[in-house]
Formats: structure tokens, sequence, C-alpha cells
């Protein structure tokens, strides 16, 4: 078998030419499983998710990623346990997306592993670049935001609906705006606030 020499430039963070990849490594395959899942009515939920298993790379249990959605590839993208997609999400996955347990994302997130040279040369040469994104565990991603190559999303933290990532997220913190910038850590009160809510949530239950 031919060495791929431009795909396995890609998936290590180097310039590449997309237009080199062999017909095996290119992404068609993925595209086309995610046309089934689009085109595929939204009751028949286990089709749909029987469907995302084969256009993600790794998959946990409990997934469902609401259509219509996209992906570039159909194997560069890894998720764990208890993972929740709103709709209109990308997963522009030119290099890996690592996705830990218990995250959730917001409608039209887009996560874009794919970047290009600032020398305008080098672009027109058709030379691009891509770098990974993980996303660790107990992650909450707001609707439409926008998560850049190379970043790295640290546990239990929130991403502010709107917000344009494009460097690391410390663990336990909330970050927003463009570029995203660090709102606050999430704290103790945080935790005495929600858990207040939820036992009056569940006292409520018992009165119905």
């Amino acid at each position: 078998m031919a060495v791929d020499f431009d795909y396995q430039e890609m998936l290590l963070g180097n310039l590449y030419l997309a237009g080199n990849i062999l017909p095996e490594n290119k992404s068609i395959h993925g595209k086309k499983i995610i046309q089934k899942i689009n085109n595929t009515p939204i009751e028949e939920k286990e089709t749909i998710v029987a469907l995302e298993r084969q256009v993600f790379g790794k998959t946990g249990d409990n997934l469902y990623v609401t259509p219509p959605f996209q992906v570039n590839y159909d194997r560069h993208v890894e998720i764990g346990n208890n993972f929740y997609a709103n709709m209109d999400c990308i997963f522009l996955d030119v290099n890996k997306i690592k996705i830990g347990n218990n995250v959730m994302v917001g409608p039209r997130v887009s996560f874009y592993t794919a970047g290009h040279p600032i020398d305008p040369q080098i672009r027109i040469e058709e030379l691009e670049f891509g770098l990974p994104i993980t996303v660790e565990d107990n992650v909450w991603i707001g609707g439409n935001a926008t998560i850049l190559p190379g970043v790295t999303i640290g546990k239990n933290s929130i991403i502010a609906a709107g917000a344009v990532v494009t460097k690391d997220v410390a663990a336990n913190t909330i970050v927003g705006g463009n570029p995203a910038q660090l709102i606050r850590a999430i704290n103790e009160e945080d935790k005495r606030y929600w858990n207040k809510k939820k036992e009056e949530y569940k006292s409520r239950l018992k009165e119905k």
C-alpha cells in the first residue's frame, strides 16, 4: 500500500495539500454518512444514533447529536460517555477532536481544527494545516461558540454562548467574548446555589 504522505502530515499538524490525499483517506466517506443522517426522519432516533456511531471514530455510552450537523472526515472525532450536541454543529476534523465524558454542546457550535498560513502566497499554493482540539470532562459549550485549532478546554469549564476560543481554557472556569477571556472561576458558592435549586426542584416534584 502506498504511503499517504499528505494525510500523515495533516494528522501531524504540518502543512499538507488536501488534493494529494489518497482516495481511501479522503473525507467523502464521512460526508456520505452525514448526508444519510441529515436526511433521516428525526423521529427515527435509533437509526440516527447508529449512523452517528459510524461517522465518529470513537464513541461512548449515551450519544446524541441533533441533526442537521456536519463532520468533515468519518474517523477523527472521539467522544466519551454522555455526550449531547444540539442542532447545526460543525466538526471540521482535519485533525483530531477529542471530547471527554459528560459534555454538553449548544446549537451551532463549531469545532475548527483547520487553519491556513498567514503568508498569502503559501495560501495561494493551497498548503494548509490542522491542529487538534481537546475538550475535557464535564464541559458545557454555549450556542454559537467557535473552538479554534490547537485549543484544549479544561474539565468542568463553561464556554459562554458566542465565544470565540483562541487559546486553552483552564479547568473550572467560565470564559466568553471574542477572543474568549476569563470571566471568573467556578467556585463553592456555585455548588451551594445549584444544589439548593436541585433540592427545591425535588421538593416541588414530591408535591405534585
